[in-house]
């Protein structure tokens, strides 16, 4: 064997490794995101299952995360505020089963009894064209002025993407769940950390509609960790191929 060949098995063996390591890393990865996922779906199923309880007071706010709050079922007594709400566009919900096709989600600020401030998404509107004047429509029978009882789930901002369309504040229409960002731009003033998805009740009319949350999280990563595994053994059975053959050319 040469010294030339001898330093191309070498460096084919050595790259050989390092795409087993990463391959096989990436399959024991997806085999720990599978464990992580199949506990948030157990701990999802459970806060969604569970009876609402008072909504937390304002001293207990900051204590909140979305770990392990998120999805937590609350009941409340708040009064909807006039002329400031949002829109945020949706092509169709992971988490509704009545929801499909493109629309709105209506996002409202309403007044606690103490004064405080809690964004609520009031529910979804058909809103294809994401026109103002349907959400205006929809979310006008809301503000009644006077309190309602309010049963729906904790919720936190989302942060847009790299790929999210910019908010455009002057038609008052988001593409992220972010309600701290909408709340400086609208005049809702201090809110919550959290936001409301409600559950109940519906309108008479049904618009905006709210409802019930259901668990839906996609389970792929078993498949991924095959694909990873077995990208790993084509490494393997490569290099052999090519070792021998380089033996057998050498004899």
């Amino acid at each position: 064997m040469t010294v030339a060949t001898a330093r191309q098995q070498f460096g084919f063996g050595l790259f050989t490794l390092g795409m087993l390591a990463v391959f096989i890393g990436l399959g024991v990865w997806q085999l720990e995101r599978r464990v992580e996922k199949h506990a948030l779906i157990a701990v999802l199923t459970e806060r969604l299952a569970i009876e609402p309880v008072p909504l937390p007071p304002r001293s207990a706010w900051n204590q909140l995360t979305a770990q392990k709050d998120e999805f937590r079922r609350v009941r409340f007594k708040a009064t909807y505020e006039a002329g400031t709400d949002a829109m945020v566009y949706s092509s169709g919900s992971a988490i509704r089963d009545d929801i499909s096709g493109p629309g709105t989600w209506a996002f409202v600020p309403a007044r606690l009894s103490d004064g405080d401030t809690v964004v609520v998404n009031a529910g979804f509107v058909q809103n294809m064209m994401q026109d103002r004047t349907v959400q205006d429509r929809a979310v006008s029978h809301l503000v009644t002025g006077k309190p309602a009882d309010l049963t729906g789930y904790i919720r936190f901002p989302q942060k847009a993407g790299m790929l999210t369309p910019a908010a455009n504040p002057a038609k008052r229409l988001w593409f992220t769940r972010d309600h701290l960002e909408m709340s400086p731009l609208l005049g809702w003033g201090d809110v919550a950390p959290f936001y409301i998805d409600l559950e109940q009740p519906v309108p008479p009319s049904g618009i905006p509609l709210p409802g019930p949350l259901h668990v839906h999280l996609k389970d792929d990563h078993m498949q991924y960790a095959i694909t990873w595994f077995a990208l790993a053994g084509a490494v393997l059975i490569a290099f052999f191929v090519w070792w021998r053959g380089k033996r057998r050319n050498a004899a």
